[in-house]
């Protein structure tokens, strides 16, 4: 793939750190992540938990290094301000794909905003293509009037003015902390408010973690998990399935209308279906998603494995095309992903 001086690229180089370690801070009450001030302790993660997780690790580092020895892709992505580290499934994406980590733009065909959260501002990336650089805001707030505004089903709402149950959560990603509360109350400081979405058949919770790369969703992650514990981050069981399976071709594509409203790139959506009317909500959205969950069977765990390796390379492929031939502003123009028809994978189109 032909590469731009750096003169072309206009930026300057940001090198994002390689010490993974360099993220963690060690506590008496457990790891804390510096970038979100999140606690990793075992209320967040099990010892089964993190045993399989290790296991998830060896195997992706084995298979990746088969895929650089036998079909290399050649290709390298410059990630910024931060740089994906094992436990985010960007990272396997990279890895099992075959794409190498740059450490700065002039070594890149492709640039990419990660950061770990809720508002932030993409660094430069000069003429580089630079995905998820146009979504540089998931708050809860903005996920609920863009999904409303898709599909017309509202979501938000005001607690002093709503009479009944809602739903009270963070704003910020991860904290896994919402709570049905009976309104109207007065909204709390940094919270958000939602109609109640009773995913549940009365005992079991369900919600439907979607991944979405390149702007299209490409399979479901089915978590179930006891419904008075429907906001907890364990759950009972994790199975993948393939979109047809769950949604419906015009929930499929209300949820492919979202990810190009919010100009997704690449991440991970948790959708719950409304136990009564049967509509589905895009409820929260998450760029830096971890996983795949630990709770998936092997069987599944190769399934994800290979779908985020397949279309990820397919996603950096289009971009670096772009890169060359473009220039960052037509490439958030022209989007590099394949269009769907009977929802199998074609060729590209413009958005």
């Amino acid at each position: 793939m032909p590469r731009r001086k750096q003169s072309d690229r206009e930026t300057q180089p940001t090198i994002a750190r390689a010490n993974w370690f360099s993220d963690l801070q060690l506590t008496r009450r457990g790891l804390i992540v510096r970038k979100t001030g999140r606690r990793i302790g075992l209320a967040e993660i099990t010892p089964m938990e993190f045993i399989k997780f290790c296991l998830y690790f060896a195997v992706v580092l084995v298979k990746g290094l088969y895929v650089r020895i036998t079909r290399p892709s050649h290709l390298a992505v410059w990630f910024a301000p931060d740089r994906p580290r094992p436990w985010y499934i960007l990272w396997s994406a990279m890895t099992l794909s075959g794409v190498r980590f740059a450490r700065t733009p002039d070594k890149a065909d492709v640039a990419f905003y990660f950061e770990d959260t809720v508002k932030g501002d993409p660094p430069p990336a000069g003429n580089l293509v630079q995905l998820n650089a146009m979504c540089s805001d998931i708050s809860k707030s903005r996920v609920a009037d863009v999904f409303t505004d898709v599909s017309g089903h509202p979501l938000r709402l005001d607690p002093q003015a709503h009479q009944g149950q809602a739903v009270e959560k963070s704003e910020a990603n991860g904290l896994h902390d919402g709570r049905i509360v009976d309104c109207p109350i007065r909204p709390a400081p940094g919270k958000t408010y939602q109609r109640l979405i009773d995913s549940s058949d009365g005992t079991t919770a369900f919600d439907y973690r979607t991944t979405i790369i390149g702007r299209v969703p490409r399979f479901v992650l089915v978590k179930t998990k006891p419904a008075r514990n429907r906001f907890s981050m364990h759950n009972d069981t994790v199975v993948y399935r393939e979109l047809a399976e769950v949604f419906m071709p015009a929930e499929i594509d209300v949820i492919t209308r979202f990810a190009e409203a919010m100009a997704l790139d690449w991440a991970a959506l948790d959708v719950l279906r409304d136990a009564v009317s049967g509509q589905i909500y895009v409820v929260d959205v998450n760029k830096t998603d971890t996983g795949p969950a630990v709770d998936l069977s092997w069987r599944d765990r190769s399934r994800v494995m290979r779908a985020i390796s397949q279309h990820f390379l397919m996603m950096i492929t289009g971009a670096a095309q772009l890169s060359v031939t473009g220039t960052a502003s037509q490439a958030a123009r022209t989007a590099p992903e394949p269009i769907r028809s009977g929802y199998k994978i074609e060729t590209p189109r413009q958005v």
